[in-house]
Parts: C-alpha cells; sequence; structure tokens
C-alpha cells in the first residue's frame, strides 16, 4: 500500500509492506503516482537492473527513489513494475517501464528531488513504514 500526503510545500510519500522488498517496490509505485497522474498507463515493456551499495535502511530509500527519479529526468523513463531485493549490503532490483510519452503519460507532481527531511524507515506491527518528502 501507499499514498501521497500534503507537506507543507512539498508532498510526502508513505508506503507500508510486510517486507523491505516490498516496501521499497511500494514506495517506488508511490513516486510514480507523483510523477504521473494514472500510473496504470506505463506498460512494463523495457526492462533495466538497478544496483544500490549501503547499509543504511533510510539512505537506500533515499538512493532508490534518486534513482528511478534520475531515470526519469534524464532518460525520460518511466517504471511502473519492480522486483525489488533488498540486502544487508544494498539494494538489486529489476525495473520494467517504458518511454515518456506526453500523448499517453499525463504529468502530474513535477518531482524536483527526493529529500532526507523526516525519511523514516521502520518496522511496524504489520511488517515496514517508509515516508519521505520530495521536492515538487
Amino acid at each position: 500500500m501507499y499514498e501521497l500526503f500534503e507537506h507543507t510545500a512539498d508532498l510526502g510519500l508513505r508506503a507500508e509492506a510486510a517486507d523491505l522488498n516490498g516496501l521499497f517496490a511500494e514506495a517506488a509505485m508511490a513516486l510514480l503516482t507523483a510523477i504521473v497522474e494514472e500510473p496504470a498507463t506505463v506498460r512494463p515493456v523495457i526492462d533495466q537492473r538497478v544496483d544500490i551499495v549501503g547499509t543504511d535502511r533510510e539512505y537506500l530509500l533515499f538512493d532508490w527513489l534518486k534513482a528511478l527519479l534520475w531515470r526519469f529526468e534524464d532518460d525520460h523513463m518511466l517504471f511502473s513494475r519492480f522486483d525489488v531485493t533488498v540486502r544487508d549490503d544494498g539494494v538489486t532490483a529489476m525495473i520494467w517501464g517504458e518511454p515518456f510519452d506526453p500523448d499517453r503519460h499525463a504529468l502530474g507532481h513535477e518531482v524536483k528531488a527526493i529529500t532526507y527531511h523526516e525519511l523514516k524507515v521502520v518496522p511496524t506491527a504489520n511488517g515496514w513504514l517508509a515516508e519521505v518528502i520530495v521536492d515538487i
């Protein structure tokens, strides 16, 4: 489960999942939902691999979302399917998506950056919770 929430002049992303792999995938879907109005319009036709090294869960989440945002900003790629493995020493993921098509992908928010402000990845009674604020 993921959702967006208002945060002063920024936008918050909140994700919940039973495990860390699902949590990172849900956070990626939350980011996609912030970028485009209809995430279901993004077809998973091109695959890419993402590798991130690190041991701090919050920084791994930050770097993960930053890598996805960078692919949108620099390569004009949107991703809608995520197979994520979170390990003690990093994250490895296969991601699927397609190039941004202005005729099919209505933009939502202009996400300028992922921030460290109020960034958290914490265990809950039902699994894991992540929150991150993005600059819009």
